[in-house]
């Protein structure tokens, strides 16, 4: 088998995400036959950083041994088993195992199966978590620029609009916020004045405020103070209004923290996870909440006010037992620690790319980085640009626009990062 043959095959049927299959007419596929680490090997044997870990679900490399062993050793005992009425010992564990290192006040978990879904959840609980308290709070909350998913309820409260207006005639009701500008304090602070405003004038009708902290991933990169969390829950709290934070790609320490919230001194009332919760192996989200919140759905049994909400493989036990042995390198690799070296070698590798003049900012929020480019239109592609040039040079990047990002695997070795970074210097110089 080689690459050709594959991409034909693949091409016949498969419909890929948030993709022009046109584009496919003139850009390969980049059919994978297997990974190791951070690189990934295709069918004619070309090999690629994966610079992305995937679309940041890969933390500690691809088809890593240990929790390959783990997953092995579930599949031998239980693949699966409903998690209504039934229980598993990897779903518990994992539980008390997150609830346990979570931001303090957040000691009940709800499985879901990734991170569109967790957002639903988080969404649905908080509106009816209200009305079991006997108030009407139909309107969510979000950042302007956010994106927080694509399933109906989880883009309603986006604001990216190359996903959200195609579908704005059916999304829910939400309304939006201004994000800070930049990861000022002075930005920080102007932002929480209008959420200040906004909460003053809606916010008995508002649920609840979703924010991505820190870094708006699939918003550019776009990344702000943490000093806007604090001010921003605090303002909840003042206004009743639910704070739900969309952790699922920044969580798992990403930022620099194993939860960005960390960083901000900040208890939400909902944690969304998912992507690096399993480390790349399996499809699992959670959604981490309060007691009191749990309360308000405790009760004599009444379908009203029960929380009716489920997916068939809720807690599958694979899944659980990746995220186990994810916290379990946490808990033994001193991982945190080494990030924040790896993460400052990165801010040094990513210098030379200032004083390029189509270069307009450099930023990093830890092991996450962009580099912002400026003065292209949307029609010149300059993201397909980059994308081919660093593939030749065996570096697997897609940028968002006219933003190139780094989000590699924590595995990541000096000269694998020294070999991203150029290559994808080297492609933005030549644009």
């Amino acid at each position: 088998m080689d690459n050709e043959t594959m991409m034909r095959r693949d091409l016949a049927h498969i419909w890929h995400p948030c993709t022009q299959m046109k584009d496919h007419e003139t850009l390969p596929v980049v059919p994978i036959r297997s990974a190791k680490g951070v690189w990934l090997e295709d069918f004619d044997g070309n090999r690629y950083i994966d610079a992305i870990s995937s679309w940041w679900v890969n933390l500690f490399g691809h088809a890593n041994e240990y929790i390959t062993a783990r997953l092995h050793e579930q599949a031998s005992t239980l693949e699966h088993v409903l998690l209504a009425g039934f229980t598993h010992e990897p779903a518990v564990r994992l539980a008390e195992r997150l609830c346990a290192i979570a931001p303090e006040g957040l000691q009940k978990l709800f499985f879901a199966d990734n991170g569109s879904s967790a957002v639903e959840v988080a969404l649905k609980m908080s509106y009816h978590a209200h009305r079991n308290n006997g108030e009407r709070k139909e309107l969510f909350l979000s950042l302007t620029n956010s994106y927080h998913g694509e399933t109906i309820g989880a883009l309603s409260v986006g604001d990216v609009e190359l996903y959200k207006s195609t579908y704005e005639p059916i999304l829910i009701r939400s309304v939006q916020t201004p994000v800070p500008e930049d990861m000022s304090e002075a930005s920080a602070r102007k932002a929480a004045e209008a959420l200040e405003e906004i909460l003053r004038r809606q916010g008995e009708r508002i649920a609840a405020f979703i924010v991505e902290p820190l870094v708006q991933c699939a918003g550019g990169m776009h990344m702000y103070h943490p000093l806007y969390l604090s001010l921003a829950k605090e303002l909840c709290e003042r206004h009743n209004v639910h704070f739900i934070a969309d952790e699922i790609a920044v969580g798992f320490g990403r930022t620099g923290t194993m939860f960005a919230c960390e960083q901000a001194g900040v208890a939400p009332d909902f944690l969304c996870l998912s992507k690096g919760l399993t480390g790349g192996f399996m499809p699992l989200a959670v959604v981490l909440t309060t007691d009191g919140i749990y309360g308000s759905f405790y009760c004599d049994y009444l379908e009203y006010k029960a929380f009716l909400h489920s997916h068939s493989y809720t807690g599958n036990p694979l899944g659980c037992a990746c995220a186990n042995a994810v916290l379990d390198l946490f808990e033994s690799k001193d991982v945190l620690e080494k990030n924040r070296a790896k993460a400052a070698l990165m801010g040094e590798l990513l210098k030379p790319f200032e004083a390029l003049p189509n270069v307009r900012e450099v930023r990093q929020t830890g092991m996450i980085a962009a580099v912002e480019l400026r003065g292209y239109e949307p029609s010149e592609r300059v993201n397909l640009k980059i994308f081919s040039s660093c593939l030749a040079q065996g570096v697997f990047v897609r940028p968002l626009g006219n933003v190139l990002y780094f989000m590699p695997p924590y595995v990541i070795g000096e000269d694998e990062m020294r070999q991203m970074v150029q290559a994808a210097f080297e492609a933005v110089q030549s644009l």
